[in-house]
This record gives C-alpha cells, sequence and structure tokens, in this order.
C-alpha cells in the first residue's frame, strides 16, 4: 500500500465510543468444565449446588466421650455420676463419627477416667461439641452462584460438598500484536531509532490480571499485507484482538485501513488524553482495538476499552476503584477536546491528602510506575489550579497512602537512596518525591502541600544557603533546616571534552550549546550567580532558555549529543560516562516545617538519613560528601 498522511476520523467522546463498541452485543465466552482445583480465579458459568452435605455424618467436635445426654441428667459437683464406658460413654477424637444412639461429647478435661468407668460432675444437653449432619454444607444447597470469580477458600467449600468439577467461563483470548519497523525483541541492544518492544509485556500483564488469556504475537514490520494477515487470523483464533501502534496519523499507520479492509472501524480517535488515537472496530465479530504505541496512551485506551470488555465476557461487572478525595498541588491546563488522565503522586499531609501531578508525557512509563492514582479532568474543563480538591482514583492501596512521606522540591540523587532505604528499612513506607526546584519546594511548603522540601538555593548577597529564602518565603511557619548532602555542582560534558570546555565564560561561545535547568531550580540560581558575577548575559548563551527538571535529564541531553554542555552534580555524569568540570560545593537540606517533625513518617526517613548505610552508599557517589548529613543546620523560631 502506499504511504500516505492519515487524519483521525472522530474525536469522539469516551461515553459515546463505549456506546459504540458495546452496542455490538459482544456475547459472553461459552463455559467449560474444569477440575475444581485448577479452578481458582476462574468465573462459574452456572451455579453449583452441593452433592453431599459436610459433615454428612454427626461428627465429634472435641476429644472425650459421646454420651447419651439423657444418661447425664442429675450429674453434679456433689453428686458425680458414673458411665460405664463403651456402653454409655464411648471414647471419640475431634471429627469421629458418634456412636449410634449418641447425641453429645463430653471434653476430655471434664471427666475422671476409671478402669472400667469415667465419672463426669455436669450434665450436657443435647448436640453439646456435636457436628451434626450439614452443619457447613447441605447437599442440594447453592454453593456458588453463576459470574462468581472463585477464590481458594470458594474450592475448598466445592470439594467439601462433593463438587470435583465445575463449569466456568472459558478464559477470554486476548491477541496481542506489536507492530513496527523500530522495535527490536527485549534483551537486542537498540541502535540508532530502535526501540525495545515491551508493550506487549504490559498488555499481557493486564490481559491476566482482567481475567483474559493473553497470547502474544511476533513483531510484525510496517507492512499492510502481514499486518492484515496477522490480524485475520488472530480474529479467527481468539475473542478480542488488540493492534499495537500504527493507530496514528503517520504514513506507515496501517491499523485503520487494516480493519476496514477485514471489517467495520467503529471509532477512530477518542477525546481523552493521553490515548486519542484508538480505534474500535469488529473483524469476523471479533473486537479489535488499535492501541496507540506510546505505553502512557496504550494503558489508558486498554482501562477505558479492554478491561470492561474482558469483564463483560465473562459475565462480571467491572469492579471501581477506591477512590481518595485529595487536595490538587499545582495547576495545570488541559485542553478543552478532551478528557485528560492525570498520573499523581498522593501523600497526607496533616489532615488532608495532597496529589501532586507527574510527567503528563504519553511515552513516560514511569509515571506510571511512579503513579498512586489518576485524576480525570473532564472534557470542557481547562485544567486544575492549586488547592483545587479532586476525587484520586487509587492504583495502591489507602493504607500504603498513609505511610508515604511527601517530599517536593529540588531534585537529588540521593533522594532515591533514601527512599530505596526508607522502604527496606520500614516496608510498606515510600519516599514521594516530586522535582519542581528548591523554589517551588518552598511553596508548596507554605501551602502545606508536602511533608519536607529538598533545598538549595544560594543567597547572592550573604552567600548563605537556603536560610535567607524560608525567612522570607514561610516568615510565619517555623523550618528547620536538616543537611542531607553537601555536593559539587559543575558543567557535564562529552566524554573527553571534544570543546574544550572549561568554565562558565565558555558558555558564550557561537559553537557551544548549553540545556538549562528551570525556572526555580537551586541550580538555575548558582548558574544565574556566576553569570552575575562575571557580568555575562544570559541572552549569550544558546540554550539558557532550553529547561530540564532532573539532574539526569540535563545529563542524558548531554550524553545524546542534543547539548554540548549543562550544569549538575558530579554522580550525574558519572551515571552516563560524562567528564565533569566542578564549579561549586554546595549544601543541600531537607526543609521540614515543626509539624512535620512529629510526623511517625518523618521521624523514620530522618532516621534511615543519619544512618550508617545511608552515609556509606552516598560516600560512594562522585562528588558526594556526609560529614554533616543529619545536622540541623537552621531551626526557625
Amino acid at each position: 500500500m502506499k504511504e500516505k498522511r492519515r487524519r483521525y476520523l472522530h474525536n469522539t467522546s469516551i461515553e459515546d465510543a463505549l456506546n459504540l463498541f458495546f452496542q455490538k452485543g459482544w456475547q459472553e465466552t461459552a463455559g467449560e468444565t474444569v477440575e475444581v482445583t485448577a479452578a481458582v480465579g476462574r468465573v462459574t458459568a452456572q451455579a453449583v449446588f452441593a452433592k453431599i452435605s459436610s459433615p454428612h455424618y454427626h461428627a465429634a467436635a472435641m476429644d472425650g466421650v459421646a454420651v447419651r445426654s439423657q444418661d447425664t441428667v442429675g450429674a453434679a459437683e456433689t453428686a458425680p455420676k458414673r458411665l460405664r464406658l463403651n456402653e454409655q460413654a464411648f471414647p471419640v477424637d475431634t471429627g469421629n463419627a458418634l456412636p449410634a444412639g449418641c447425641d453429645a461429647v463430653i471434653m476430655a478435661e471434664d471427666i475422671t477416667e476409671f478402669a472400667e468407668e469415667v465419672e463426669i460432675t455436669a450434665s450436657v444437653a443435647p448436640w453439646q461439641h456435636v457436628r451434626p449432619i450439614g452443619e457447613d454444607i447441605v447437599a442440594t444447597e447453592m454453593l456458588l452462584p453463576a459470574g462468581h470469580r472463585l477464590s481458594g477458600v470458594d474450592a475448598g467449600a466445592l470439594l467439601a460438598g462433593g463438587i470435583t468439577q465445575v463449569e466456568v467461563r472459558k478464559q477470554p483470548k486476548v491477541t496481542v500484536i506489536p507492530t513496527g519497523n523500530e522495535l527490536v525483541t527485549p534483551g537486542t541492544p537498540p541502535g540508532p531509532g530502535q526501540i525495545i518492544e515491551y508493550n506487549s509485556t504490559v498488555f499481557s500483564a493486564l490481559v491476566s490480571e482482567w481475567g483474559g488469556e493473553p497470547l502474544r504475537h511476533d513483531i510484525v514490520r510496517d507492512n499492510f499485507d502481514q499486518i492484515l494477515e496477522a490480524v485475520a487470523n488472530a480474529a479467527q483464533n481468539s475473542d478480542v484482538v488488540l493492534i499495537n501502534a500504527g493507530s496514528s496519523a503517520g504514513r506507515r499507520d496501517y491499523t485503520a485501513d487494516v480493519v476496514a479492509q477485514l471489517g467495520e472501524v467503529l471509532v477512530h480517535g477518542v477525546a481523552v488524553r493521553p490515548g486519542k488515537p484508538v480505534i474500535l472496530g469488529v473483524v469476523e465479530k471479533t473486537p479489535v482495538i488499535g492501541v496507540p504505541g506510546y505505553p502512557v496512551s496504550a494503558v489508558v485506551a486498554l482501562e477505558i476499552f479492554l478491561k470492561p470488555l474482558l469483564y463483560r465476557l465473562q459475565g462480571l461487572a467491572e469492579p471501581a476503584r477506591p477512590t481518595l478525595r485529595s487536595v490538587f498541588s499545582r495547576q495545570v491546563t488541559s485542553p478543552l477536546s478532551a478528557e485528560e488522565w492525570v498520573r499523581v503522586k498522593v501523600g497526607r499531609v496533616g489532615e488532608r491528602y495532597v496529589a501532586t501531578p507527574l510527567s503528563r508525557g504519553s511515552g513516560v512509563i514511569t509515571s506510571l510506575v511512579r503513579a498512586d492514582g489518576i485524576v480525570r479532568i473532564p472534557q470542557q474543563k481547562e485544567g486544575l489550579v492549586a488547592g483545587e480538591e479532586v476525587d484520586v482514583e487509587l492504583l495502591r492501596a489507602p493504607d500504603h497512602i498513609d505511610r508515604t512521606v511527601v517530599c517536593i522540591g529540588s531534585h537529588d540523587l540521593t533522594l532515591d537512596i533514601l527512599g530505596d532505604l526508607l522502604s527496606r528499612t520500614y516496608p510498606g513506607h515510600t519516599l514521594s518525591s516530586a522535582h519542581v526546584g528548591s523554589t517551588g519546594g518552598i511553596m508548596a511548603l507554605r501551602r502545606k502541600e508536602a511533608h519536607l522540601a529538598g533545598v538549595h538555593l544560594l543567597h547572592e548577597e550573604t552567600g548563605q544557603y537556603n536560610i535567607p529564602f524560608l525567612k522570607q518565603f514561610l516568615p510565619d511557619v517555623p523550618v528547620t533546616l536538616v543537611t542531607l548532602v553537601e555536593r559539587e555542582q559543575g558543567l557535564m560534558v562529552p566524554a573527553g571534552n571534544p570543546k574544550g570546555i572549561a568554565d562558565i565564560e565558555d558558555l558564550t561561545r557561537p559553537d557551544v550549546s548549553f540545556v538549562n535547568r528551570q525556572r526555580g531550580a537551586g541550580t538555575r540560581l548558582l548558574l544565574d550567580a556566576r553569570l552575575k558575577e562575571k557580568g555575562i548575559s544570559a541572552e549569550a548563551i544558546s540554550g539558557y532558555d532550553r529547561e530540564e527538571y532532573t539532574h539526569l535529564s540535563v545529563a542524558a541531553a548531554v550524553a545524546a549529543g542534543s547539548a554540548d554542555t549543562g550544569l549538575g552534580v558530579a554522580a550525574a555524569a558519572k551515571s552516563l560516562g560524562l567528564d565533569f568540570i566542578p564549579l561549586a560545593k554546595e549544601r543541600y537540606d531537607l526543609a521540614i516545617p515543626q509539624a512535620s517533625l512529629q510526623d511517625e513518617n518523618v521521624i523514620k526517613l530522618l532516621e534511615v538519613a543519619r544512618s550508617t548505610e545511608f552515609k556509606q552508599t552516598v560516600d560512594g557517589l562522585d562528588g558526594y560528601h556526609t560529614d554533616k548529613t543529619g545536622e540541623i543546620a537552621y531551626q526557625g523560631e
């Protein structure tokens, strides 16, 4: 097929897209009979009824002797009564069948044994310490309804009721077809322009989580006929087909044309961000979903369309996620044309929960790894403002959120080490770190949206770090500065420093391109202070306005060759094989309001920060010093 540019066919709302997709009346999968021992996790296709009672005989519930209750009448402490063994009292162990005529059991500790008799000092009521027939299960009673997902205890109940096989819904078979010339299999070192194919692993895991059976197809190249053949075969041999990539408007995006030739395209383009270029169609009466190539877009599309489909095919209602009312930490804008799914980190600060947005890039799979939940911004809403209350759909358990320390502020590599050690020292506790720069962190403290902030702000007039800024922006909030590390900042350059960059003055050279940190970042303030000292204008630097949010992002830009240099820490340079030109040694502090110092989670975090293990780990990084780690650098009144 000739390559050509394509346009989205629709910008259909989510509600309309779901209606169009499900009006096809997808039928539940057929039933199949499986062994109960292999049925856990499957869904019953019809109600299951017990074949036998449990117990199916009157059973002793205690060790002791079985008796006829009427033979014990009159026994008392003051008038003990003796019963003849094997005539009036029959020794039994727990679970034994009661001898004929017996209707009660006396516990072993309540009898005195003699050679031929036992003595009792109290009468017993009928059926005392006896499990009567059908106490648990009565033959013919319904054990499980249709449409029930079997657990381990369900399987035990079926076996107890004499059921060894059960009819369950066939697991929906979902064929996952990855497409693209750029894809290479995991384990293959990717070259320029190549991408490791991992989406099919993500998709397969979601299919399994939602009760389906994933069938992973080999990578199919961007060839119309090859994709056509793969989809046609999959539609005949599976219950759902997922075609990954090729759903957008590129010259080699063939998915819509393939579905149209084999069947019918119902929707191409849904008003959701990320996830817009999703395709919904039908081939050979089989639902087909064209899934966007970017991982976050793909997951959102699968959440909206595949998840409810798989539950419907199994005869189940889609479970709702728990929600948590939270305060949104900072302003985000959103297009009016689509509903946006924003990934967020969530933590409890004081008496309220705070949701902080993560990277909104549709290709940033780590934003899904780090996310605690999703906030949906409705279509026709321009965005969210800082302090607005939102409902967070949780991806983690609420108690996980309650054990999270929220750190908003400057990025530093040692925060990752600190978070890892916190989780290992106190399982279930986590450090949530959002990188908005030192100034952004202080503002978050002022809005009571974080437990602490990472800061390294150099005050030009006094030469002090952090303290003048706390006094300026948090005059009424008592804040303690705890030094986390001292670190070296400098220029990161490619290995061998091919352009001979030696100092700040070289940034003005016409052959040198620079990548900066975002406004409000301490690293940027350090740069601006050095430029001011040397009388250099920001306009003289090519790339001064190009911004990244972490030291590693700056290092990555230099390593990739899109910039000749950038300012950052030595450890970031080393991690990507760059050379480092030191310019300054600075103090990186944790700014902690007095209220947070009383928080149990923060207390644990500081304990870990002061540990020998943390210091030894950090000392192994280039350009870091832990001589003052854990010390209080300032305590506000």
